[in-house]
């Protein structure tokens, strides 16, 4: 392996910044910072998670509303492989999500679910941008009452 430029590793490790932000950004349910993860014009797909297939201000509304019947969350990203082209990078980064919803007065019904993003980023002038993105999702423990809860199915 050649050594990388300092531009290479600059480049890894903000766009290493924007993927925990993101994962920052739904825990905290910060819609603003959730936006600030991705172009304009992005494209994303949960489809194959129970989820949807929209532009950012559409997934944003429906995230904005189906994780807020969440009493805790905690969404970490790991073994990115990223390809750097110029302005332009792929990402396939894994997903591990712990999630919670309130059963009973006291407890917490924990599920968990896994898989892989697929990203295509692009500099822009603030900085490395999510393009467009794909959860393949790999697994997951939920139970048939809480997809139905959230999800409406």
């Amino acid at each position: 392996m050649a050594a990388m430029t300092l531009q290479q590793i600059a480049d890894r490790i903000e766009i290493d910044d924007l993927l925990t932000r993101y994962a920052t950004a739904l825990d905290a349910k910060d819609w603003e910072l959730f936006s600030s993860c991705f172009t304009a014009d992005a494209q994303i797909d949960y489809s194959a998670a129970g989820g949807i297939k929209g532009s950012l201000p559409e997934v944003r509304q429906w995230l904005s509303e189906v994780m807020a019947g969440f009493a805790m969350t905690q969404h970490l990203v790991a073994n990115k492989v990223v390809q750097i082209d110029g302005d332009t990078a792929t990402c396939r980064s894994c997903l591990f999500n712990p999630m919670g919803l309130r059963d009973g007065e006291d407890g917490l019904a924990v599920f968990f679910e896994g898989g892989y993003y697929r990203d295509k980023l692009v500099r822009t002038a603030a900085g490395w941008r999510i393009a467009a993105r794909v959860e393949e999702p790999t697994y997951s423990t939920r139970l048939h009452k809480v997809v139905a809860c959230l999800y409406g199915s």
